[in-house]
């Protein structure tokens, strides 16, 4: 086992489904993550961009972190997107979904949640490590920036940035159905 402040790797033996054991299977044991699609009261997404050493460039990124001590999932993330990008938002959390990172080698979940109507209330409080620059996109065209790789990002991001999407529309038409029913 190593262990570190960022997560351990621990060497399993591992037997398959089929009773083929590998001797030597090796698993990355992290904390739970949670990040937000966090959009402004101007329908504008709220991005952290920052470097990222084990892919050596700047990537545009969601909000993001790992709860600390007894908090929820929504007191972290509240606390994350605070600390990162001075946003907030009156309305509560709207959550997404929860997914596992890599299952293949580890063990821990991503939870996605939505903030609407976010504004910003306060000032960044980062981390003496954490060098962040927040950026605003359009919210209905940062999928086409994902789309055509306009932008460097990550797995989560574009998975967060599709789920809010989905959840957006789905409100919309539902709301739309309804209001054609009276």
């Amino acid at each position: 086992m190593h262990k570190s402040p960022f997560g351990n790797i621990r060497k399993d033996s591992c037997e398959l489904p089929t009773g083929v054991v590998i001797d030597e299977y090796y698993v990355n044991e992290y904390s739970d993550w949670v990040n937000a699609v966090v959009i402004t009261k101007e329908n504008k997404i709220v991005l952290v961009e920052q470097y990222r050493h084990a892919g050596e460039d700047f990537y545009l990124e969601v909000p993001a972190g790992k709860k600390e001590g007894n908090e929820t999932d929504e007191e972290g993330l509240i606390r994350e997107v605070k600390e990162e990008t001075g946003y907030t938002s009156l309305k509560k959390p709207i959550f997404l979904g929860e997914f596992m990172v890599n299952p293949a080698t580890q063990n821990n979940k991503v939870k996605t949640f939505l903030f609407l109507d976010a504004f910003k209330a306060y000032e960044q409080d980062l981390d003496e490590t954490e060098d962040i620059k927040v950026v605003l996109f359009d919210f209905d065209r940062f999928g086409n920036q994902l789309t055509t790789a306009k932008v460097k990002t990550q797995l989560f991001t574009s998975n967060a940035y599709l789920l809010a999407k989905n959840h957006i529309a789905g409100n919309i038409n539902k709301n739309s159905i309804l209001s054609s029913d009276v």
